[in-house]
């Protein structure tokens, strides 16, 4: 049986004339830098998530660089986060000179445990990046009650989230600033790079815009230094399409990983816990196994893909290890980083290849 790990031919196919006519309509306005498309892929990502201001980047990455940008984070500050994530949430940290501070995780659900964040706010803490890991939301109004007691920002990671809600507001509108991806794989995908920044913050959206534009305030006038982060034409037409069934899928995402879930709550395995209140878009759906690379054999020998999000947490990564952190020193994230692997997920798996992973799964 064929399975992807995640279907993305299915999906072009089924918005293929859409796709292309918005497409063509670039290529024939030669509009590819800004312009009706992004303006109003910006109105509808606003839209979608309540937040005021929607702004088009070009990349997730991008995206957390230009909110630290914007919040003036440098040399000396320190921001806390989750070591139990991609890359990108740390290195745009250190890439602006400033310091990484990691907090463990929930074992439940993978994101960062707000019990854990009071102990290592210091006077140079300058920010808080909880990561909506895996397609669900980290605990917010938690997180956001310990950042207004210490007049800290918090920049939600929602890279993986753009879809999911928490306590019914949406993901992308839970805090001061929050970052999204739309890389090929995301539940909201582009067909390259690209990303979002929201805010509700007048003066904020501004300079963001500024920045991700080399800090123009005009043409040829710099008010900033910023950097070259546009998100091109073309991939904000293919993201209107995909906006616009964007809801269908979500929905066809949380059945199937409730199915998932169904079919494996006999096997040997950990499954994903969803937080009453929460949804999740399921950007993976992940199980914990004891021992991973068996597993990973079995199912490769019948041909499933997986993959493993993230096998070294971010404080035992060299590029980190200036940090002094040790083996140790996250034990939950060190545990599930041993435990964690991903399952073929897309709107367009059907029944019967979920069966057949599950019964894989289950040595059937």
């Amino acid at each position: 049986m064929k399975i992807n790990f995640i279907d993305l031919q299915a999906q072009y196919l089924a918005y293929k004339s859409e796709i292309d006519s918005e497409v063509l309509e670039v290529f024939s306005s030669a509009m590819f830098i800004g312009g009706e498309k992004l303006n109003r892929l910006e109105k509808s990502l606003a839209e979608f998530t309540g937040a005021k201001h929607a702004i088009g980047c070009s990349s997730g990455t991008d995206a957390l660089l230009l909110a630290l940008m914007a919040l003036d984070i440098g040399v000396g500050d320190e921001v806390i986060t989750t070591p139990f994530t991609f890359i990108a949430t740390a290195e745009v940290i250190a890439l602006l000179g400033a310091t990484s501070v990691f907090v463990d995780i929930e074992e439940d659900t993978y994101n960062i445990d707000p019990s854990k964040i009071e102990g290592v706010i210091t006077s140079k803490t300058k920010a808080i990046i909880p990561v909506s890991l895996y397609g669900q939301c980290a605990d917010m109004d938690a997180i956001n009650e310990i950042a207004a007691k210490h007049n800290i920002v918090v920049i939600e990671d929602s890279c993986q989230s753009f879809g999911a809600s928490y306590k019914g507001k949406k993901s992308c509108n839970l805090s001061t600033i929050a970052c999204t991806s739309f890389f090929p794989s995301k539940p909201l995908g582009a067909y390259g790079d690209g990303g979002a920044i929201f805010t509700s913050d007048d003066a904020l959206a501004t300079k963001i815009r500024m920045l991700l534009n080399h800090g123009q305030n005009e043409r040829y006038k710099h008010k900033y230094i910023g950097i070259n982060g546009r998100l091109d034409a073309v991939q904000a037409a293919i993201l209107n399409v995909k906006l616009k069934h964007f809801d269908s899928e979500v929905q066809a995402r949380e059945e199937i990983g409730a199915r998932y879930s169904h079919l494996l709550e006999d096997a040997d395995v950990i499954t994903p816990k969803i937080q009453e209140g929460n949804t999740s878009v399921y950007a993976q759906y992940s199980i914990r196994v004891k021992n991973r690379e068996a597993m990973v054999a079995k199912l490769t020998a019948k041909e499933i893909p997986t993959a493993v999000h993230y096998p070294v947490p971010l404080h035992l990564q060299e590029a980190f290890a200036s940090l002094g952190y040790k083996v140790g020193d996250f034990p939950i994230s060190e545990l599930v980083a041993t435990e964690i692997m991903s399952l073929p997920m897309s709107p367009y798996l059907t029944s019967q290849q979920q069966d057949f992973i599950a019964d894989a799964i289950k040595g059937n």
